[in-house]
Formats: C-alpha cells, structure tokens, sequence
C-alpha cells in the first residue's frame, strides 16, 4: 500500500513539473524596457502622472508649490506582480 501511495505521489509531482514547463508553442512575454531619458543632475523632471495606493492619482505638477516631492517605490510590496 505504501509502494503504491509513493508511486501515485511521484506521479503526481512529475506531471505537475510536466506541466509547468512551457511548451515550444508558448512563447514568454517580451520584457518592459523602461523608458530613455537624459536627465541630468539637477534638471527639473518631466511633468508624469500616476496612482497612488489611495487610488487616486496625481501629476507631479500639483507638487510645484511644494518645496520637495520625494518618490518612493516598493517593488513587488503587496501587488500581484
């Protein structure tokens, strides 16, 4: 019974790695290149927009009042990707 359990195991996990690797029909995404750009200390930085965690969005050209605007990315934190 316990050679029979191990055997159905084996299986298992072989056609689970069988499966996982991508057939010659699947081709993988191409991969996002960050945009160029020739910025130089000290230039002033396009004016862009994005979204916050809050859901809103927001340009960077709502900060121009403000004396600094400090970015902060957490790669990967708490998203699907």
């Amino acid at each position: 019974m316990i050679k029979t359990a191990f055997s159905f195991f084996f299986l298992l996990v072989a056609v689970s790695i069988a499966a996982a690797q991508p057939t010659p029909t699947q081709t993988p995404a191409p991969a996002k290149t960050a945009p160029h750009t020739n910025l130089k200390v000290g230039q002033a930085a396009p004016d862009f927009t994005l979204r916050a965690t809050d859901g809103k969005t927001y340009k960077l050209s709502d900060f121009k009042s403000k004396k600094s605007v400090v970015l902060a990315f957490y790669v990967l934190a708490f998203t699907g990707g």
